[in-house]
């Protein structure tokens, strides 16, 4: 048997008419044959056995045959789509005009020729199995595409937990070698202070889980200023103000991003009665920042600036934010801080730095 067999429903009031049309059917083995002898039932029969073709009567007690039609064909019912053969003692013209007009797909005199009506249910049952295998490809064309959708825009949070979205959208148009500079950034290098000790004591689970609840706070953080988390690395967190998107406020970007990275340390410590401390560098000027790789790709940073941020960082204080006099002259108006003096830094020689203080 066939997915869609064809199935045949009568509506008639005559169980003589009932009897005939199902000795006609009788030898036909692939044809289902139903009867409904009370038109009231009639649509509740036709959803219990789903038929491919609805054989009625116009002339039945408690129903008009046309208003049946009607609602055979209503937009909300499941048989609107149903082949309706009508079947009738009436030869009148307008009669079957006003049959074809409410809805019927043929018209026959009762009681029909058996190979005419047998033809006529296997044309109107095929057309209509055609229909439901054209719907049924159609609603599975339409999922898959809803599932490709889905995961298209699963690739593309991936992508954009990986890269900024300006970046994202250059690489999914095609362009494969991706290096600017931008003339004024801010780059900001921090490194959790005591987590190798942590390491010592604390699980695997559990470390990766304490970086994470760090490492989440600092990256809400970046979120909230507008800020490019560019990679950690180890107990390391990276961080730039002033690209992609240029700004103009990239060094107070980065600075209360600072500001902002104490005080989720102090409510971790809090949180869960560790010790941990953050010593942060900055420096802000020229950097080039670029796509490296074709596999695990990166959106990395680089420059003198960059590296001296990271010896900011390096040569810090821990609880501290450790500053250039680059990003001192950019802020100076704006916070307070302590000259540190000059210092050695491991390869830019005595640098003048200093140490934020506060807020004016």
């Amino acid at each position: 048997m066939t997915e869609h067999p064809i199935t045949v429903l009568l509506i008639d009031d005559q169980p003589m008419i009932g009897e005939a049309i199902r000795r006609m059917l009788a030898s036909e083995d692939d044809i289902i044959f139903h009867y409904c002898s009370d038109p009231t039932q009639a649509m509740k029969k036709a959803q219990e056995v789903s038929p491919t073709v609805v054989l009625q009567d116009l002339v039945m007690p408690d129903i008009n045959g046309l208003l049946l039609l009607r609602f055979f064909r209503a937009k909300d019912a499941v048989t609107r789509d149903i082949p309706l053969i009508v079947l009738s003692s009436k030869e009148e013209a307008k009669t079957k005009a006003e049959a074809f007009g409410f809805g019927a797909n043929d018209y026959l005199v009762k009681l029909p020729d058996r190979v005419e009506l047998i033809a006529r249910i296997r044309y109107h049952s095929q057309a209509y199995i055609n229909l439901l295998e054209r719907n049924a490809a159609y609603k599975a064309m339409q999922e898959s595409l809803k599932k490709l959708e889905i995961e298209k825009e699963k690739s593309e949070q991936l992508l954009l937990n990986i890269l900024p979205k300006s970046i994202a959208e250059r690489l999914k148009q095609g362009q494969n070698t991706i290096a600017d500079t931008f003339p004024e950034a801010s780059v900001l290098f921090a490194d959790v202070v005591g987590f190798t000790a942590l390491s010592t004591r604390l699980s695997a689970t559990e470390l990766v889980g304490m970086m994470n609840t760090i490492f989440s706070a600092f990256d809400h953080l970046a979120e909230k200023h507008g800020l490019e988390k560019i990679k950690t690395i180890g107990d390391a967190y990276m961080v730039v103000a002033g690209l992609p998107e240029e700004r103009s406020d990239h060094a107070d970007a980065i600075v209360k991003m600072a500001i902002g990275m104490q005080s989720a340390i102090d409510q971790i410590n809090y949180d869960t009665g560790e010790r941990f401390n953050i010593r942060i560098g900055i420096n802000s000027g020229p950097v080039i920042a670029g796509i490296i790789g074709t596999k695990k790709f990166l959106y990395d940073l680089w420059g003198d600036t960059v590296n001296t941020a990271s010896r900011m960082e390096s040569h810090g204080v821990p609880g501290r934010i450790h500053v250039t006099e680059a990003t001192y002259a950019r802020l100076q108006d704006q916070y307070l801080f302590q000259e540190r003096g000059l210092i050695d830094v491991k390869g830019k020689g005595r640098m003048k730095t200093y140490l934020l203080l506060c807020e004016k």
